[in-house]
C-alpha cells in the first residue's frame, strides 16, 4: 500500500455496520474532490461494504488490505 502525506486519517476501529461506512461518507462529504481518506475499520462486513459505498457515491477505492485485525482503505472522494 502506496502512503501519501496528503491523506487525510479515519481510525473507526471498533465500530460496527454500518457506522464505518457512515463516518466515512461524513468525512468524505468535508474533504475536496480528489482528495484522498484513508480508512482503519476492524468491523468484517466494512470489507464488503466500503467497496459498495465506493461504487454506489461514486467514489474510487483505490487500496483494499488487511492488516490483522484492521481493514485499511484508501478512497478517493469523487
Amino acid at each position: 500500500m502506496r502512503e501519501n502525506h496528503s491523506d487525510s486519517v479515519i481510525d473507526l476501529s471498533g465500530l460496527l455496520c454500518p457506522l464505518p461506512v457512515l463516518k466515512a461518507r461524513k468525512r468524505l462529504e468535508s474533504l475536496p474532490s480528489g482528495h484522498v481518506l484513508k480508512v482503519i475499520a476492524t468491523d468484517p462486513m466494512s470489507a464488503i461494504d466500503m467497496p459498495h459505498f465506493c461504487n454506489e457515491q461514486g467514489h474510487t477505492l483505490l487500496d483494499q488490505v488487511r492488516d490483522a485485525e484492521a481493514f485499511i482503505f484508501r478512497i478517493r472522494r469523487r
